[in-house]
């Protein structure tokens, strides 16, 4: 894991670790299950820390149960 056991934009403490590089102990790509924000543990402290982390970008609970679901991508047209 990353040592901090907290997500940097939402604070949820369930991270789950999604892969990790191809040299072994380089990096790991971990996801908050809570928003599902994902990061790798080499970037910046200010996309991988909470206590640096932008503040326009942080959510809560609350942001997380009432954002706007993303559309659907529309089949693509068929030519010819």
């Amino acid at each position: 894991m990353d040592g901090t056991g907290i997500c940097p934009r939402c604070a949820h403490e369930t991270i789950e670790q999604l892969f990790t590089s191809p040299v072994p102990g380089v990096w790991l790509v971990l996801q908050c299950r809570q928003c599902l924000y994902c990061w790798r543990t080499g970037e910046p402290a200010r996309r991988t820390e909470r206590d640096v982390y932008p503040d326009g970008f942080r959510m809560t609970v609350d942001d997380i149960a009432n954002a706007v679901e993303v559309p659907p991508v529309p089949p693509l047209l068929r030519r010819g």
